[in-house]
């Protein structure tokens, strides 16, 4: 499926916050991400949308220095498993390499393979453990990081060519 990516803005939040709601237990409000849009210098927010137009996800990183630390990454429950987290992620590495970082992390549920798994593919790898890290159910945390954008995003590249031939 192919997405279009933009920016994040604040005719976005209404759309992202319903995504949000239905991604994740304890869920960031419309004011969080206002007050992200509006006053976070350090913020990146994006928005991927369906050939229909509709969001169907988003991601969020704060840049600090020559890191990318990855926010939030959510998809609409209804488009789960059809590229849009890969989407989100390659945007959100390219944007980060595009405005000076060389290095990406996050942190993820050690629950949730299937997004660890995309993030592999992407070329992060685990680094540690954040010990009851989710406030909904005192859940790990899996730190994983991307050493190298770059490489990584050329890498990709280089996947899709040869996907291509």
């Amino acid at each position: 499926m192919e997405y279009t990516v933009s920016l994040m803005t604040l005719a976005d939040v209404d759309d992202v916050a319903e995504i949000e709601r239905q991604s994740f237990p304890i869920p960031w409000s419309r004011a969080a991400f206002v007050d992200e849009l509006t006053r976070n210098e350090r913020a990146l927010y994006i928005v991927v949308r369906d050939e229909s137009g509709t969001a169907a996800g988003y991601g969020g990183m704060w840049l600090v220095c020559e890191e990318a630390h990855v926010t939030n990454v959510a998809v609409r429950s209804d488009r789960r498993r059809r590229g849009a987290g890969t989407a989100i992620m390659i945007a959100l590495m390219g944007m980060a390499q595009a405005r000076g970082a060389s290095r990406m992390t996050l942190e993820v549920r050690v629950s949730n393979r299937p997004a660890q798994e995309l993030y592999r593919r992407l070329g992060f790898v685990p680094a540690g453990v954040r010990p009851r890290y989710y406030m909904d159910n005192r859940e790990d945390a899996l730190i994983m990081w991307l050493d190298d954008i770059s490489s990584a995003l050329r890498a990709l590249d280089g996947r899709q060519d040869a996907d291509a031939e």
